[in-house]
């Protein structure tokens, strides 16, 4: 008689399950692309490790709406949590060590998440959206009306950071430190991340996304994974904020504020929503192009912009990198033709 566990590793399924996590072999090209840039272009570390923190809130945006299918307005909450969390630990000599501050970071983004999350997600659709936005507006206001420890409106700057391990300074003007500080701490929640979306946990979270009817019809337990979902990226988007505010060892009221909240979303809908590496591509086009746009057209970069989001929208819904999987696929059928 076949062992229940041999029997469940040559089911289709979990086969299916075991490829999907593997590791394929362009994986690690973005990550050496990332290393190499740290040697390549010293002079941009600055721009870098901005685009290294994008890429880490959009990551944490894609767990929650790409893969759980909860739509949101209000990741900045989590974002500015986890910033005046680092921000105001620093400033008022409580808690300078940068790892350690993190952690405590993402645990408030986290509390934030789970408590709202508690509430929200017995909402869903228009509502969930309006709700979202709503939180992140309270707490905007709450950031702006406690000035004693947040700074108000004019926020907290020249945070005392303590050097990382005791021997690496946080330098803005020469954000070595920074660059590979941030881009480890993305590493580490990529592969959280990326085990946790192709884990049994993660293809739950798919399967209410795609229909949570059937999921409560076989007795899954919808809102508790939703809720744990929420938090967990409630976490990572704490941990993005606290970087980036170890990194300009500053924090303002625009951590919270809606314009950021947009932006990762535009960074999504432009990579590839549901696409670990949607991040990564949205991210940089988005970054890039603002960058050099504003260059180019100062006061009207922004509508160059909103023409390449309509075409993503209307012609490419999966985004860049969606383009570039249909690519691959019609690339890999004509040569099975030939």
């Amino acid at each position: 008689m076949t062992p229940p566990q041999a029997g469940w590793a040559d089911h289709p399924a979990a086969r299916a399950l075991a490829s999907r996590h593997r590791v394929r072999m362009w994986e690690p090209i973005p990550w050496v692309l990332a290393l190499a840039f740290y040697f390549v272009f010293p002079k941009y570390l600055g721009f870098g490790t901005e685009l290294l923190v994008t890429i880490l809130f959009a990551l944490s945006l894609d767990l929650v709406l790409g893969y759980a299918g909860i739509v949101t307005l209000g990741q900045a909450a989590f974002f500015g949590a986890g910033a005046y969390t680092v921000g105001m630990l620093a400033k008022h000599g409580i808690w300078k060590e940068p790892i350690t501050g993190l952690i405590l970071a993402a645990v408030v983004a986290a509390a934030v998440g789970l408590g709202s999350g508690l509430v929200l997600l017995r909402t869903h659709g228009l509502t969930l959206l309006m709700l979202t936005l709503c939180t992140m507006a309270l707490l905007e206001e709450a950031a702006n009306l406690a000035h004693d420890y947040t700074g108000g409106f004019d926020g907290l700057d020249s945070l005392p950071i303590a050097p990382l391990f005791g021997a690496f300074e946080f330098n803005p003007l020469y954000p070595k430190t920074q660059y590979l500080y941030v881009l480890t701490v993305l590493f580490v929640c990529f592969l959280f991340v990326r085990t946790l979306v192709y884990s049994p946990f993660g293809q739950s979270l798919t399967g209410i996304r795609e229909n949570m009817l059937r999921m409560h019809a076989v007795g899954a337990p919808v809102r508790r994974r939703l809720v744990l979902c929420y938090a967990l990226s409630a976490a990572i988007a704490g941990v993005a904020g606290g970087i980036w505010a170890q990194a300009n060892a500053y924090v303002n009221l625009g951590t919270l504020g809606l314009d950021r909240a947009a932006t990762v979303l535009i960074i999504l809908v432009l990579g590839g929503y549901s696409r670990l590496y949607g991040a990564f591509i949205g991210a940089v086009a988005y970054m890039v192009l603002s960058h050099f746009l504003s260059k180019i057209y100062p006061t009207a970069w922004q509508l160059g912009l909103g023409l390449l989001l309509v075409v993503i929208a209307l012609f490419a819904r999966n985004g860049i990198l969606g383009i570039a999987e249909a690519a691959v696929r019609r690339l890999g059928t004509r040569q099975a033709t030939l």
